[in-house]
C-alpha cells in the first residue's frame, strides 16, 4: 500500500504593491523629519549665515569720514556720531549722480540731503565736504576717495556703511586705497532689521541675496 502524497504549499511572497507603499512611507517620513529638523533649526542657521558673512572694522581715530551713496537713515548719523566723538574732524559726501527729479530741483541733492541731517545733529558746515562728481557705483566712489586722500595726504579714512555691504565696500576700498591711505569699513545695523532677524523682514532678504551677486561681481570685474 502505497502512502499517499499531500500537497506541498510553496511560500507565498508578499506583493510587491505593499513593499512599495512602505518604502515610500518610510522615505515620506525622513523627508518629513529632514524637513522638521530645517524649520526648526533655521534661526541659528541663519544667524550663522549673517555672522559669517558680516565683517567691519571698529572706529578710530582718523583724518576723515566718508559718506557713500546711499544709506540716508544711517550712515549720516554714524559719520555725525564719530565727529562728537572727536574721532575724525570731517565729514565727506559722496557727490553721486543726480536723479532727475533732483535735476529738476524737486527733491534735494544726495549732497543736499546728507548736509540737512549732519547740520541737524550738530556738526557745523566747515567739517562738511563733497567729493567726487557724478559718481555712478562704488568703484568710482573709492575712485574718488582715493584721489581726495592723495590730494589732503589723509592716512586713515572711516567708511561707515550697512552690515551686508560691508564686504563689498571693505574689499572694493582696500583694493583701490592700498597704497593711499588706510581705510576702516565700520558694519552698522540698518534701522528695519538686524543680523538676528534679517530674513524676517523683505528689505533684509532682498538686501542680503543682492548683495551676494554685487560681491560675486566686484570680484570678478575689479
Amino acid at each position: 500500500m502505497t502512502a499517499s502524497l499531500a500537497p506541498q504549499t510553496l511560500p507565498v511572497a508578499p506583493p510587491r504593491r505593499g513593499r512599495r507603499r512602505r518604502i515610500a512611507l518610510a522615505l515620506a517620513g525622513m523627508v518629513a523629519a529632514l524637513a522638521v529638523s530645517a524649520w526648526l533649526a533655521r534661526k541659528p542657521l541663519l544667524r550663522t549665515t549673517a555672522d559669517l558673512w558680516i565683517v567691519g572694522d571698529d572706529p578710530a581715530p582718523a583724518d576723515a569720514v566718508a559718506v557713500f551713496g546711499g544709506g540716508l537713515e544711517v550712515r549720516p548719523f554714524a559719520a555725525a556720531d564719530y565727529y562728537r566723538r572727536g574721532l575724525v574732524g570731517k565729514i565727506l559726501i559722496s557727490n553721486i549722480g543726480a536723479k532727475p527729479s533732483e535735476q529738476l530741483g524737486v527733491l534735494p541733492s544726495h549732497v543736499e540731503q546728507n548736509r540737512r541731517v549732519l547740520l541737524k545733529l550738530g556738526v557745523p558746515a566747515s567739517a562738511i565736504e563733497p567729493f567726487g562728481e557724478n559718481l555712478a557705483n562704488t568703484f568710482e566712489e573709492a575712485s574718488a576717495l582715493r584721489d581726495w586722500a592723495a590730494r589732503a595726504g589723509a592716512r586713515r579714512v572711516i567708511v561707515p556703511t550697512e552690515i551686508f555691504s560691508a564686504r563689498r565696500l571693505r574689499w572694493t576700498l582696500r583694493r583701490v586705497l592700498r597704497d593711499t591711505a588706510e581705510v576702516r569699513v565700520t558694519a552698522l545695523t540698518p534701522y528695519d532689521y538686524d543680523r538676528n532677524d534679517w530674513w524676517k523682514h523683505e528689505s533684509g532678504i532682498i538686501t542680503f541675496q543682492n548683495e551676494v551677486i554685487k560681491y560675486l561681481y566686484y570680484r570678478v570685474k575689479y
